[in-house]
């Protein structure tokens, strides 16, 4: 017996990573496991279609939606299934594209035979919202958030495209350019801040190592701020967080401030713009979303 009804994989034909090939090698090898469970193949069409895909997918029954894709395709699948509503739909990614730090730091077994088992658990998610009252906005993230400098480098990413030697001198380009951020916290107390990551899980960036104890199902979410130091010490950190790790970081459940200029956010790689004067609070969702690792 299966706990799916069905299995729904969502791709990107685009994807820097060749997701329709491993998209049809998964298919392939799940519909000769598991033959009686229906299987569709779901291409996206345009950003924010893997949401679209994932939550009408999500909407009745006991779907497993499987995104082939990186950190960004997944988590529009997560936030499309969060957005539907429905408790029993089911949640898994098979690494693609630039980057999957969440599967790479999850991934206990190969993700057909973790599919075959049916072992679904439960892990945390972050929930964001942006704004107050009947204009505010949630989203989910599966593995972080991150204001500052984390998604100033990804928008000269996106801008200089990704490959080795063009991240490497995106990377340089980003840093070059940033100028810190100022925010107001909810005491009052404002700060001009050149990072501040929420993480669900130890690593991201692919060699960044965030936290000693984080864990993407323990109830909280690890706080990594960077104040206003200066561009050496926000190299040395980066530098430190790729070679021997950060060390311990402060855990919370909950986390606000206001901004006080635009900016950009982050969520698992995709990208958000914040206008000046904009509430925005982390909070985390424990055990929120049904999963195969």
């Amino acid at each position: 017996m299966t706990p799916f009804d069905r299995i729904v994989i969502i791709f990107n034909p685009q994807s820097t990573g060749d997701a329709p090939r491993s998209a049809e090698e998964l298919r392939a090898e799940l519909t000769r496991r598991l033959p009686a469970v229906p299987l569709d193949l779901c291409p996206t069409r345009h950003a924010g279609h893997a949401r679209e895909l994932a939550g009408e997918a999500a909407g009745t029954g006991r779907p497993l939606l499987v995104s082939v894709s990186g950190d960004g395709g997944y988590n529009e699948v997560v936030d499309g299934v969060m957005q539907a509503g429905n408790d029993q739909a089911v949640c898994a990614v098979h690494a693609a594209g630039n980057a999957n730090d969440h599967r790479r730091v999850t991934r206990e077994r190969p993700l057909a035979d973790a599919i075959v088992a049916g072992d679904v658990r439960r892990i945390d998610l972050l929930r964001l919202t942006v704004g107050t009252g009947a204009g505010a906005r949630t989203r989910y993230a599966h593995s972080y958030i991150g204001v500052g400098l984390t998604p100033v480098v990804a928008v000269d990413l996106e801008k200089g495209g990704k490959g080795s030697w063009k991240e490497i001198l995106s990377v340089v380009r980003a840093f070059s350019r940033f100028r810190p951020f100022p925010i107001r916290l909810e005491n009052g107390r404002r700060r001009s801040i050149d990072s501040l990551v929420f993480a669900n899980i130890a690593e991201m960036a692919k060699y960044a190592t965030l936290s000693e104890d984080s864990r993407p199902d323990d109830g909280r979410f690890e706080v990594i701020t960077q104040r206003q130091t200066g561009k050496l010490r926000v190299l040395s950190t980066a530098i430190r967080a790729a070679t021997r790790g950060l060390g311990p970081q402060p855990s919370a459940t909950h986390y606000a401030f206001t901004t006080l200029a635009p900016m950009p956010l982050q969520l698992d790689g995709e990208l958000m713009e914040l206008d000046a004067d904009t509430l925005v609070a982390v909070d985390i969702e424990p055990g929120a979303l049904a999963t195969i690792l």
